[in-house]
Protein backbone atom coordinates (compact mmCIF):
# COMPACT_ATOMS: atom_id res chain seq x y z
CA UNK A 1 0.00 0.00 0.00
CA UNK A 2 3.26 2.40 0.14
CA UNK A 3 2.91 2.76 -3.54
CA UNK A 4 -0.52 3.45 -4.02
CA UNK A 5 -1.22 6.52 -2.03
CA UNK A 6 1.37 8.48 -3.85
CA UNK A 7 0.25 7.06 -7.09
CA UNK A 8 -2.80 7.93 -6.56
CA UNK A 9 -1.95 11.60 -5.88
CA UNK A 10 0.23 11.84 -9.25
CA UNK A 11 -2.57 10.64 -11.35
CA UNK A 12 -4.89 12.93 -9.96
CA UNK A 13 -2.59 15.69 -10.08
CA UNK A 14 -2.36 14.70 -13.97
CA UNK A 15 -5.69 14.40 -14.61
CA UNK A 16 -7.09 18.11 -13.02
CA UNK A 17 -3.61 19.54 -15.07
CA UNK A 18 -4.48 18.26 -18.23
CA UNK A 19 -8.03 19.28 -17.68
CA UNK A 20 -7.11 23.08 -16.64
CA UNK A 21 -4.98 23.55 -19.78
CA UNK A 22 -7.76 22.14 -21.59
CA UNK A 23 -9.98 24.56 -20.56
CA UNK A 24 -8.20 27.83 -21.18
CA UNK A 25 -9.72 29.83 -22.97
CA UNK A 26 -8.58 30.25 -27.10
CA UNK A 27 -8.00 34.01 -27.59
CA UNK A 28 -9.81 35.54 -30.45
CA UNK A 29 -8.77 37.59 -33.60
CA UNK A 30 -10.22 41.58 -32.46
CA UNK A 31 -13.98 41.55 -34.01
CA UNK A 32 -14.45 41.90 -37.55
CA UNK A 33 -17.59 44.38 -36.26
CA UNK A 34 -17.89 47.32 -35.31
CA UNK A 35 -20.27 48.88 -32.32
CA UNK A 36 -23.99 48.13 -33.54
CA UNK A 37 -22.66 46.99 -36.89
CA UNK A 38 -24.37 43.94 -37.71
CA UNK A 39 -23.45 40.65 -40.24
CA UNK A 40 -24.71 41.07 -43.85
CA UNK A 41 -26.67 37.70 -44.00
CA UNK A 42 -26.97 34.43 -42.13
CA UNK A 43 -28.93 31.46 -43.50
CA UNK A 44 -31.87 30.65 -41.46
CA UNK A 45 -33.89 27.08 -41.36
CA UNK A 46 -36.39 27.25 -39.10
CA UNK A 47 -36.51 24.02 -37.11
CA UNK A 48 -36.08 23.57 -33.36
CA UNK A 49 -34.80 20.87 -31.09
CA UNK A 50 -37.73 17.15 -31.85
CA UNK A 51 -38.75 18.98 -35.67
CA UNK A 52 -37.57 18.09 -38.88
CA UNK A 53 -38.06 18.88 -42.75
CA UNK A 54 -38.64 15.24 -42.97
CA UNK A 55 -41.78 14.96 -40.66
CA UNK A 56 -44.87 14.62 -43.25
CA UNK A 57 -47.34 17.50 -42.52
CA UNK A 58 -45.44 19.93 -39.82
CA UNK A 59 -45.87 23.39 -40.27
CA UNK A 60 -43.81 25.37 -38.38
CA UNK A 61 -46.09 28.42 -36.18
CA UNK A 62 -45.70 31.66 -36.92
CA UNK A 63 -44.93 32.60 -33.67
CA UNK A 64 -41.71 30.47 -33.59
CA UNK A 65 -40.50 32.21 -36.64
CA UNK A 66 -41.35 35.57 -35.43
CA UNK A 67 -38.98 34.82 -32.23
CA UNK A 68 -36.78 33.40 -34.24
CA UNK A 69 -36.71 36.87 -36.68
CA UNK A 70 -36.65 38.95 -33.48
CA UNK A 71 -33.55 37.38 -32.45
CA UNK A 72 -31.52 38.05 -35.65
CA UNK A 73 -32.89 41.30 -36.20
CA UNK A 74 -30.19 42.55 -33.51
CA UNK A 75 -27.25 40.84 -35.42
CA UNK A 76 -27.88 41.04 -39.12
CA UNK A 77 -29.32 42.46 -41.87
CA UNK A 78 -30.42 39.39 -44.36
CA UNK A 79 -31.86 36.05 -44.28
CA UNK A 80 -31.18 33.31 -46.35
CA UNK A 81 -34.42 30.46 -46.73
CA UNK A 82 -34.27 27.43 -48.58
CA UNK A 83 -37.78 26.25 -49.48
CA UNK A 84 -41.16 28.11 -49.12
CA UNK A 85 -43.34 25.55 -47.63
CA UNK A 86 -43.97 23.88 -43.95
CA UNK A 87 -45.20 27.57 -42.61
CA UNK A 88 -42.15 29.26 -44.67
CA UNK A 89 -44.56 31.37 -46.65
CA UNK A 90 -44.70 34.22 -43.39
CA UNK A 91 -41.26 34.69 -44.00
CA UNK A 92 -41.63 37.72 -45.94
CA UNK A 93 -44.17 39.25 -43.53
CA UNK A 94 -41.92 38.47 -40.55
CA UNK A 95 -39.29 39.87 -42.14
CA UNK A 96 -41.01 43.23 -42.91
CA UNK A 97 -42.14 43.19 -38.93
CA UNK A 98 -38.05 43.09 -38.33
CA UNK A 99 -36.64 45.70 -40.88
CA UNK A 100 -34.89 42.17 -42.50
CA UNK A 101 -34.34 41.67 -46.46
CA UNK A 102 -34.37 38.06 -47.44
CA UNK A 103 -32.60 36.03 -49.72
CA UNK A 104 -35.81 33.91 -50.56
CA UNK A 105 -34.52 29.96 -51.49
CA UNK A 106 -36.77 27.66 -53.89
CA UNK A 107 -35.90 23.86 -52.90
CA UNK A 108 -35.68 22.15 -56.27
CA UNK A 109 -35.50 18.32 -56.45
CA UNK A 110 -36.41 15.44 -58.54
CA UNK A 111 -40.27 15.71 -57.64
CA UNK A 112 -41.34 18.09 -60.44
CA UNK A 113 -45.01 18.66 -58.52
CA UNK A 114 -43.10 19.53 -55.32
CA UNK A 115 -40.62 21.61 -57.84
CA UNK A 116 -43.52 23.56 -58.47
CA UNK A 117 -45.28 23.97 -55.81
CA UNK A 118 -41.86 25.46 -54.26
CA UNK A 119 -41.60 27.60 -57.71
CA UNK A 120 -45.41 29.01 -57.77
CA UNK A 121 -45.18 30.50 -53.71
CA UNK A 122 -41.77 31.45 -54.45
CA UNK A 123 -42.62 33.66 -57.15
CA UNK A 124 -46.00 34.63 -55.74
CA UNK A 125 -43.95 35.75 -52.43
CA UNK A 126 -41.71 37.94 -54.54
CA UNK A 127 -44.13 39.42 -57.07
CA UNK A 128 -46.17 40.35 -53.68
CA UNK A 129 -43.13 41.62 -51.48
CA UNK A 130 -40.03 42.87 -53.83
CA UNK A 131 -39.31 45.73 -50.76
CA UNK A 132 -38.55 42.96 -48.81
CA UNK A 133 -37.41 39.76 -50.91
CA UNK A 134 -33.59 40.82 -52.28
CA UNK A 135 -33.41 37.92 -55.03
CA UNK A 136 -35.18 34.80 -55.80
CA UNK A 137 -32.27 31.48 -54.96
CA UNK A 138 -33.46 28.55 -57.41
CA UNK A 139 -32.43 25.69 -55.78
CA UNK A 140 -29.52 24.99 -53.21
CA UNK A 141 -26.73 22.26 -54.62
CA UNK A 142 -29.24 20.27 -56.97
CA UNK A 143 -26.20 19.22 -59.60
CA UNK A 144 -23.96 18.33 -56.53
CA UNK A 145 -26.86 16.14 -55.39
CA UNK A 146 -27.37 15.17 -58.95
CA UNK A 147 -31.41 15.92 -58.87
CA UNK A 148 -31.76 18.20 -61.96
CA UNK A 149 -29.33 18.15 -65.18
CA UNK A 150 -27.81 21.44 -65.85
CA UNK A 151 -30.22 21.97 -68.78
CA UNK A 152 -33.12 21.28 -66.42
CA UNK A 153 -31.83 24.13 -63.54
CA UNK A 154 -31.18 26.21 -67.02
CA UNK A 155 -34.94 26.07 -67.67
CA UNK A 156 -36.44 27.04 -64.74
CA UNK A 157 -34.06 29.62 -63.51
CA UNK A 158 -35.06 31.49 -67.28
CA UNK A 159 -38.98 30.68 -66.03
CA UNK A 160 -38.50 32.10 -62.39
CA UNK A 161 -36.42 34.90 -63.90
CA UNK A 162 -39.11 36.08 -66.39
CA UNK A 163 -41.87 36.01 -63.87
CA UNK A 164 -40.35 38.34 -60.74
CA UNK A 165 -39.42 41.38 -60.10
CA UNK A 166 -35.94 40.92 -58.48
CA UNK A 167 -32.49 39.20 -59.23
CA UNK A 168 -32.38 35.21 -59.54
CA UNK A 169 -29.53 33.22 -58.90
CA UNK A 170 -28.58 29.56 -58.36
CA UNK A 171 -26.62 28.28 -55.13
CA UNK A 172 -24.15 25.59 -55.58
CA UNK A 173 -20.63 24.53 -53.93
CA UNK A 174 -17.67 26.52 -56.47
CA UNK A 175 -16.70 23.32 -58.06
CA UNK A 176 -19.76 22.32 -59.53
CA UNK A 177 -20.03 25.85 -60.83
CA UNK A 178 -16.59 25.98 -62.62
CA UNK A 179 -17.63 22.44 -64.02
CA UNK A 180 -20.66 24.31 -65.50
CA UNK A 181 -20.09 27.99 -66.30
CA UNK A 182 -23.10 28.42 -69.21
CA UNK A 183 -25.45 28.46 -66.32
CA UNK A 184 -23.60 32.12 -64.99
CA UNK A 185 -25.61 33.18 -68.25
CA UNK A 186 -29.03 32.80 -66.90
CA UNK A 187 -28.36 34.53 -63.27
CA UNK A 188 -28.13 37.83 -61.98
CA UNK A 189 -25.29 36.87 -59.90
CA UNK A 190 -23.56 33.66 -59.02
CA UNK A 191 -23.54 32.39 -55.70
CA UNK A 192 -21.04 29.91 -54.92
CA UNK A 193 -20.55 27.32 -51.62
CA UNK A 194 -16.71 28.08 -49.75
CA UNK A 195 -16.66 25.28 -47.00
CA UNK A 196 -13.25 25.02 -46.16
CA UNK A 197 -14.57 21.65 -43.59
CA UNK A 198 -16.11 19.79 -46.58
CA UNK A 199 -13.30 20.70 -49.13
CA UNK A 200 -11.98 17.12 -51.16
CA UNK A 201 -9.36 17.94 -49.25
CA UNK A 202 -10.19 19.15 -46.04
CA UNK A 203 -8.80 22.74 -45.03
CA UNK A 204 -7.56 23.19 -41.48
CA UNK A 205 -9.67 26.25 -39.38
CA UNK A 206 -6.54 28.34 -38.76
CA UNK A 207 -6.02 28.61 -42.78
CA UNK A 208 -9.42 28.47 -43.41
CA UNK A 209 -9.89 32.19 -44.04
CA UNK A 210 -7.14 32.62 -46.78
CA UNK A 211 -8.14 29.28 -48.25
CA UNK A 212 -12.07 31.10 -48.77
CA UNK A 213 -10.24 34.28 -50.08
CA UNK A 214 -8.50 32.51 -52.70
CA UNK A 215 -11.21 30.63 -53.81
CA UNK A 216 -13.62 33.97 -53.92
CA UNK A 217 -10.36 35.32 -56.17
CA UNK A 218 -10.66 32.40 -58.25
CA UNK A 219 -14.42 32.00 -59.26
CA UNK A 220 -14.26 36.13 -59.74
CA UNK A 221 -11.80 35.13 -62.36
CA UNK A 222 -13.74 32.45 -63.85
CA UNK A 223 -17.15 34.95 -64.25
CA UNK A 224 -15.67 37.93 -65.33
CA UNK A 225 -18.43 40.50 -65.07
CA UNK A 226 -20.67 38.71 -63.36
CA UNK A 227 -21.56 39.38 -59.60
CA UNK A 228 -20.17 37.08 -56.64
CA UNK A 229 -22.35 36.01 -53.69
CA UNK A 230 -20.34 33.69 -51.33
CA UNK A 231 -23.81 31.77 -50.21
CA UNK A 232 -22.87 29.30 -47.85
CA UNK A 233 -19.61 29.32 -45.60
CA UNK A 234 -18.91 28.87 -41.95
CA UNK A 235 -17.79 26.07 -39.79
CA UNK A 236 -18.95 24.05 -37.51
CA UNK A 237 -18.34 23.88 -33.45
CA UNK A 238 -19.32 20.00 -32.74
CA UNK A 239 -18.18 16.66 -34.86
CA UNK A 240 -15.68 14.51 -35.98
CA UNK A 241 -12.62 16.04 -37.43
CA UNK A 242 -11.69 15.47 -41.49
CA UNK A 243 -7.60 15.17 -41.79
CA UNK A 244 -6.63 17.93 -40.20
CA UNK A 245 -10.05 19.97 -39.96
CA UNK A 246 -11.32 19.81 -36.46
CA UNK A 247 -15.05 21.30 -35.36
CA UNK A 248 -14.81 23.33 -32.02
CA UNK A 249 -16.30 26.02 -30.18
CA UNK A 250 -12.95 28.14 -30.93
CA UNK A 251 -12.56 26.82 -34.68
CA UNK A 252 -16.01 28.15 -35.16
CA UNK A 253 -15.71 31.60 -33.04
CA UNK A 254 -12.21 31.71 -34.99
CA UNK A 255 -13.49 31.17 -38.73
CA UNK A 256 -16.26 33.29 -38.44
CA UNK A 257 -14.79 36.70 -37.55
CA UNK A 258 -11.60 36.24 -39.64
CA UNK A 259 -14.05 35.42 -42.94
CA UNK A 260 -16.24 38.14 -41.79
CA UNK A 261 -13.09 40.23 -41.62
CA UNK A 262 -12.04 39.57 -44.92
CA UNK A 263 -15.07 40.36 -46.74
CA UNK A 264 -15.15 43.70 -45.24
CA UNK A 265 -11.87 43.70 -46.18
CA UNK A 266 -12.19 42.57 -49.96
CA UNK A 267 -15.72 43.77 -50.38
CA UNK A 268 -17.02 40.48 -50.86
CA UNK A 269 -20.78 39.53 -50.50
CA UNK A 270 -20.91 36.72 -48.02
CA UNK A 271 -23.71 34.86 -46.15
CA UNK A 272 -22.84 32.87 -43.04
CA UNK A 273 -24.09 29.18 -42.60
CA UNK A 274 -25.61 29.56 -40.28
CA UNK A 275 -27.72 30.98 -37.77
CA UNK A 276 -28.89 28.31 -35.30
CA UNK A 277 -27.68 24.81 -35.40
CA UNK A 278 -30.34 22.35 -36.58
CA UNK A 279 -30.33 19.19 -34.75
CA UNK A 280 -32.59 17.06 -37.74
CA UNK A 281 -29.33 17.40 -39.72
CA UNK A 282 -27.53 15.04 -37.77
CA UNK A 283 -29.71 12.42 -39.24
CA UNK A 284 -28.20 12.38 -42.70
CA UNK A 285 -24.61 14.95 -42.10
CA UNK A 286 -23.53 12.55 -38.34
CA UNK A 287 -23.08 14.98 -35.13
CA UNK A 288 -21.03 17.59 -37.46
CA UNK A 289 -23.92 17.89 -39.55
CA UNK A 290 -26.04 19.64 -36.72
CA UNK A 291 -23.85 22.39 -35.13
CA UNK A 292 -22.85 24.82 -38.34
CA UNK A 293 -24.96 27.19 -35.73
CA UNK A 294 -23.12 29.99 -34.05
CA UNK A 295 -26.70 30.37 -32.22
CA UNK A 296 -27.70 27.31 -29.73
CA UNK A 297 -30.60 25.37 -31.02
CA UNK A 298 -31.96 24.72 -27.08
CA UNK A 299 -30.55 28.79 -25.52
CA UNK A 300 -31.18 30.30 -28.74
CA UNK A 301 -28.50 32.34 -27.96
CA UNK A 302 -24.91 33.13 -29.74
CA UNK A 303 -22.00 30.64 -29.01
CA UNK A 304 -19.45 33.22 -28.69
CA UNK A 305 -18.77 36.86 -28.03
CA UNK A 306 -17.09 38.96 -31.19
CA UNK A 307 -13.93 39.34 -30.00
CA UNK A 308 -13.67 37.32 -26.84
CA UNK A 309 -11.54 34.31 -25.99
CA UNK A 310 -13.46 30.97 -26.46
CA UNK A 311 -13.08 27.92 -24.11
CA UNK A 312 -13.58 24.38 -26.09
CA UNK A 313 -14.40 22.90 -22.57
CA UNK A 314 -15.87 25.27 -20.46
CA UNK A 315 -16.87 22.85 -17.80
CA UNK A 316 -13.54 21.59 -17.49
CA UNK A 317 -13.26 21.70 -13.68
CA UNK A 318 -16.20 19.71 -12.99
CA UNK A 319 -15.25 16.99 -15.95
CA UNK A 320 -11.84 16.54 -14.49
CA UNK A 321 -13.52 16.14 -10.78
CA UNK A 322 -15.25 13.05 -12.53
CA UNK A 323 -12.39 11.69 -14.13
CA UNK A 324 -10.49 12.20 -10.26
CA UNK A 325 -13.58 10.27 -8.72
CA UNK A 326 -13.42 7.63 -11.38
CA UNK A 327 -9.33 7.17 -10.55
CA UNK A 328 -9.37 7.01 -7.06
CA UNK A 329 -12.18 3.97 -7.60
CA UNK A 330 -9.91 2.60 -9.75
CA UNK A 331 -7.44 2.71 -6.93
CA UNK A 332 -9.68 1.39 -4.45
CA UNK A 333 -10.59 -1.93 -6.55
CA UNK A 334 -7.49 -2.10 -7.15
CA UNK A 335 -6.32 -2.49 -3.33
CA UNK A 336 -9.54 -3.90 -2.47
CA UNK A 337 -8.61 -7.09 -5.27
CA UNK A 338 -4.93 -6.90 -3.49
CA UNK A 339 -5.88 -7.03 -0.02
CA UNK A 340 -4.23 -10.67 0.36
CA UNK A 341 -1.08 -9.05 -0.18
CA UNK A 342 -1.11 -9.68 -3.89
CA UNK A 343 0.57 -6.31 -4.73
CA UNK A 344 3.64 -5.65 -6.11
CA UNK A 345 5.22 -1.94 -7.64
CA UNK A 346 4.27 -3.76 -11.24
CA UNK A 347 0.73 -4.40 -10.18
CA UNK A 348 0.27 -0.68 -8.70
CA UNK A 349 1.53 0.55 -11.45
CA UNK A 350 -1.17 -1.28 -14.21
CA UNK A 351 -3.50 0.25 -11.57
CA UNK A 352 -2.22 3.58 -11.81
CA UNK A 353 -1.90 3.39 -15.78
CA UNK A 354 -5.87 2.05 -15.69
CA UNK A 355 -6.74 4.85 -13.61
CA UNK A 356 -4.87 7.52 -15.71
CA UNK A 357 -6.51 7.00 -18.94
CA UNK A 358 -9.81 6.50 -17.43
CA UNK A 359 -9.61 9.54 -15.32
CA UNK A 360 -8.42 11.91 -18.36
CA UNK A 361 -11.46 10.57 -21.01
CA UNK A 362 -13.96 10.06 -18.84
CA UNK A 363 -15.18 13.43 -18.11
CA UNK A 364 -15.01 13.81 -22.04
CA UNK A 365 -17.63 10.77 -22.70
CA UNK A 366 -19.81 11.75 -20.46
CA UNK A 367 -20.27 15.36 -22.75
CA UNK A 368 -19.66 14.03 -25.44
CA UNK A 369 -21.74 10.49 -25.58
CA UNK A 370 -25.30 12.98 -25.15
CA UNK A 371 -24.24 15.03 -28.68
CA UNK A 372 -22.62 12.13 -30.60
CA UNK A 373 -25.59 9.61 -30.17
CA UNK A 374 -29.40 10.45 -32.20
CA UNK A 375 -32.05 7.36 -32.11
CA UNK A 376 -32.36 4.78 -29.88
CA UNK A 377 -29.79 2.70 -31.25
CA UNK A 378 -27.12 5.93 -31.10
CA UNK A 379 -28.56 6.07 -26.83
CA UNK A 380 -27.73 2.13 -26.82
CA UNK A 381 -24.32 2.35 -28.13
CA UNK A 382 -23.37 5.70 -26.18
CA UNK A 383 -25.20 3.79 -23.00
CA UNK A 384 -23.32 0.82 -23.51
CA UNK A 385 -19.78 2.71 -23.93
CA UNK A 386 -20.15 4.98 -21.15
CA UNK A 387 -21.30 2.33 -18.73
CA UNK A 388 -18.40 -0.02 -20.53
CA UNK A 389 -15.93 3.20 -19.82
CA UNK A 390 -16.76 2.94 -16.07
CA UNK A 391 -17.23 -0.78 -15.11
CA UNK A 392 -13.84 -2.01 -17.53
CA UNK A 393 -11.28 0.10 -15.33
CA UNK A 394 -12.56 -0.88 -11.99
CA UNK A 395 -13.28 -4.36 -13.05
CA UNK A 396 -9.86 -4.80 -14.50
CA UNK A 397 -8.00 -2.97 -11.33
CA UNK A 398 -9.79 -5.44 -9.12
CA UNK A 399 -8.72 -7.82 -11.37
CA UNK A 400 -5.02 -7.17 -11.50
CA UNK A 401 -4.99 -6.61 -7.95
CA UNK A 402 -6.35 -10.13 -7.32
CA UNK A 403 -4.05 -11.74 -9.76
CA UNK A 404 -7.11 -12.50 -11.40
CA UNK A 405 -5.77 -15.47 -14.87
CA UNK A 406 -6.38 -14.39 -18.44
CA UNK A 407 -10.10 -14.38 -19.79
CA UNK A 408 -11.00 -15.63 -22.69
CA UNK A 409 -14.08 -14.74 -24.71
CA UNK A 410 -15.41 -18.77 -24.49
CA UNK A 411 -16.01 -18.02 -20.75
CA UNK A 412 -18.77 -15.70 -22.09
CA UNK A 413 -19.96 -17.61 -24.77
CA UNK A 414 -19.99 -20.89 -23.52
CA UNK A 415 -21.80 -22.16 -20.44
CA UNK A 416 -19.68 -25.08 -19.30
CA UNK A 417 -16.40 -22.85 -19.34
CA UNK A 418 -18.19 -19.20 -17.90
CA UNK A 419 -19.17 -21.99 -14.27
CA UNK A 420 -15.76 -23.39 -14.11
CA UNK A 421 -13.91 -19.90 -14.33
CA UNK A 422 -13.00 -17.88 -11.19
CA UNK A 423 -15.83 -15.24 -10.54
CA UNK A 424 -13.56 -12.70 -11.14
CA UNK A 425 -12.42 -14.09 -14.34
CA UNK A 426 -16.04 -14.35 -15.35
CA UNK A 427 -16.65 -11.05 -15.07
CA UNK A 428 -13.87 -10.26 -17.39
CA UNK A 429 -14.67 -12.39 -19.68
CA UNK A 430 -17.99 -10.96 -20.04
CA UNK A 431 -16.96 -7.43 -19.82
CA UNK A 432 -14.50 -8.50 -23.04
CA UNK A 433 -17.01 -9.96 -24.80
CA UNK A 434 -19.43 -6.92 -24.53
CA UNK A 435 -16.88 -4.62 -25.15
CA UNK A 436 -15.80 -6.56 -28.23
CA UNK A 437 -19.16 -6.23 -29.63
CA UNK A 438 -18.99 -2.50 -29.19
CA UNK A 439 -15.65 -1.57 -30.17
CA UNK A 440 -16.10 -3.57 -33.24
CA UNK A 441 -19.73 -1.43 -34.30
CA UNK A 442 -17.68 1.59 -33.97
CA UNK A 443 -14.73 -0.19 -35.91
CA UNK A 444 -16.69 -1.35 -38.90
CA UNK A 445 -18.22 1.65 -39.33
CA UNK A 446 -15.65 3.73 -39.22
CA UNK A 447 -13.46 1.38 -41.90
CA UNK A 448 -17.28 1.24 -44.80
CA UNK A 449 -18.89 4.17 -44.04
CA UNK A 450 -16.43 6.97 -42.14
CA UNK A 451 -17.74 10.02 -43.62
CA UNK A 452 -20.55 10.97 -41.09
CA UNK A 453 -19.19 8.66 -38.16
CA UNK A 454 -17.80 10.06 -34.67
CA UNK A 455 -14.88 8.00 -33.64
CA UNK A 456 -15.83 8.07 -29.74
CA UNK A 457 -12.30 7.77 -28.68
CA UNK A 458 -12.89 9.06 -25.40
CA UNK A 459 -15.72 6.51 -23.99
CA UNK A 460 -13.39 3.86 -25.81
CA UNK A 461 -10.13 5.11 -24.07
CA UNK A 462 -10.91 3.86 -20.57
CA UNK A 463 -12.06 0.49 -21.90
CA UNK A 464 -9.38 -0.26 -24.26
CA UNK A 465 -6.54 0.94 -21.80
CA UNK A 466 -8.02 -1.28 -18.73
CA UNK A 467 -7.72 -4.37 -21.02
CA UNK A 468 -4.34 -3.75 -21.84
CA UNK A 469 -3.06 -3.57 -18.70
CA UNK A 470 -5.05 -6.26 -17.27
CA UNK A 471 -3.54 -8.40 -20.31
CA UNK A 472 -0.29 -7.60 -19.28
CA UNK A 473 -0.35 -8.56 -15.48
CA UNK A 474 -3.08 -11.36 -16.06
CA UNK A 475 -1.39 -15.24 -15.14
CA UNK A 476 -2.27 -17.61 -17.32
CA UNK A 477 -4.81 -20.10 -17.20
CA UNK A 478 -3.71 -23.75 -16.22
CA UNK A 479 -5.88 -25.12 -19.14
CA UNK A 480 -5.90 -25.00 -22.42
CA UNK A 481 -8.91 -22.77 -24.13
CA UNK A 482 -9.98 -22.26 -27.76
CA UNK A 483 -8.13 -18.70 -28.74
CA UNK A 484 -9.56 -18.42 -32.49
CA UNK A 485 -12.17 -16.03 -31.02
CA UNK A 486 -9.42 -13.59 -30.00
CA UNK A 487 -7.37 -14.28 -32.78
CA UNK A 488 -9.69 -13.24 -35.35
CA UNK A 489 -11.33 -10.30 -33.20
CA UNK A 490 -7.79 -8.86 -33.05
CA UNK A 491 -6.79 -9.37 -36.77
CA UNK A 492 -10.18 -7.73 -37.63
CA UNK A 493 -9.41 -4.94 -34.62
CA UNK A 494 -5.66 -4.22 -35.98
CA UNK A 495 -6.47 -4.05 -39.89
CA UNK A 496 -9.16 -1.44 -39.00
CA UNK A 497 -7.09 0.82 -36.58
CA UNK A 498 -4.17 0.56 -39.55
CA UNK A 499 -6.61 1.65 -42.31
CA UNK A 500 -8.35 4.53 -39.85
CA UNK A 501 -5.07 6.10 -39.69
CA UNK A 502 -4.07 5.61 -43.43
CA UNK A 503 -7.20 6.75 -44.61
CA UNK A 504 -8.14 9.72 -42.19
CA UNK A 505 -4.39 10.79 -42.34
CA UNK A 506 -2.07 11.75 -39.34
CA UNK A 507 -3.37 15.27 -39.63
CA UNK A 508 -6.62 13.76 -37.91
CA UNK A 509 -5.47 13.18 -34.29
CA UNK A 510 -8.97 11.98 -33.59
CA UNK A 511 -8.77 9.37 -36.26
CA UNK A 512 -4.92 8.46 -35.23
CA UNK A 513 -5.93 8.36 -31.60
CA UNK A 514 -8.99 6.02 -32.45
CA UNK A 515 -6.44 3.58 -34.84
CA UNK A 516 -3.70 3.09 -32.49
CA UNK A 517 -6.52 2.74 -29.52
CA UNK A 518 -7.90 -0.66 -31.69
CA UNK A 519 -4.47 -1.60 -32.59
CA UNK A 520 -3.51 -1.94 -28.60
CA UNK A 521 -6.77 -3.52 -28.49
CA UNK A 522 -5.85 -6.31 -30.87
CA UNK A 523 -2.38 -6.87 -29.19
CA UNK A 524 -4.28 -7.34 -25.77
CA UNK A 525 -7.05 -9.85 -27.55
CA UNK A 526 -3.62 -11.55 -29.24
CA UNK A 527 -2.05 -11.83 -25.41
CA UNK A 528 -4.85 -13.12 -23.88
CA UNK A 529 -5.20 -15.64 -26.43
CA UNK A 530 -1.87 -17.07 -26.36
CA UNK A 531 -2.74 -16.79 -22.43
CA UNK A 532 -5.72 -19.05 -23.53
CA UNK A 533 -3.01 -21.45 -24.49
CA UNK A 534 -0.57 -21.71 -21.89
CA UNK A 535 -0.96 -24.86 -19.51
Amino acid sequence: MRFALPLAAVVCAVIVAVWAWLGQPVPMPATPLAAGEKMPCVSYAPFRPGQSPFVEGLVIPPEQIDDDFARLAKITHCVRTYSTEMGLDVVPAMARKHGLKVLQGIWIGRNEEKNRVEIDAAVKAAQENPDVIDAIIVGNEVLLRGEQSPTGMAALIREVKSKVPVPVTYADVWEFWERNRDLAQYVDFVTVHILPFWEDVPVAADKSAAHIGEIREHVGKVFAGKDILIGETGWPSEGRMREGALPSPSNQAMVIQELLALAKDKGYRINVIEAFDQPWKRASEGTVGGHWGFLDAYTRDFKFGWGEAVSDHPYWLRQALIGVLLALGVFAAGAFGGRAGNMDTRRWLAVSGIGLFAGLTIGRAFVSVPVESLGAGGWIRGGSILALAVLVPLAAAFAVGRQARAAALTQALDGVSRRAAAPVERVMAILLAASVVVIAHVALGLVFDPRYKDFQFAGLTPVIMAFAFYALTAAPRVTAEASAAEKITAAIFLGSGLYIVFNETLANWQGLWTGVLLVVMALSLWRLATAAQTR
